[in-house]
């Protein structure tokens, strides 16, 4: 990926949590993301991480054996996902929902123009849009 000042092989957003059963549980099992890889016993530290083979985007969680306290920010910090199928944002609404994670507000309402907002275990919002994205 070329950047105006760099040049980069992959970009990964990597967050620790202190529920790393219940937040795979909801990113495998509820939303359905793809492991392409996990880790233990690296310095005190193990985890997960989420992509689609061959794209330079992942997504990473951790822990650490000491504790990885991980307070949720402001709820306009959102992990987004363009779903253009109205059919599947709704099938992986459904299966959180039916998870015990429901639908919630959105801080800003062009998110519910054509989008379901649910916290994962963390209080860390994901967007199911139903758009095409840019």
């Amino acid at each position: 990926m070329k950047f105006p000042r760099f040049n980069a092989s992959q970009i990964r957003i990597a967050r620790p949590t202190d529920q790393f059963e219940n937040v795979i549980d909801f990113y495998e099992a509820g939303l359905g993301l793809e492991r392409l890889t996990d880790f233990a016993g690296h310095r005190g530290y193990e985890g997960v991480v989420y992509g689609l083979p061959g794209l330079p985007y992942q997504l990473e969680f951790t822990r650490h054996e000491s504790g990885s306290p991980c307070p949720a920010p402001s709820k306009d910090n959102l992990l987004v996902f363009y779903i253009e199928n109205r059919g599947e944002v709704l099938d992986v609404a459904e299966r959180l929902h039916d998870m015990g994670y429901q639908e919630v507000e959105s801080e800003n309402p062009y998110w519910e123009e054509k989008g379901i907002t649910i916290e994962d275990p963390d209080g860390w919002r994901v967007v199911l849009m139903n758009t095409k994205g840019i």
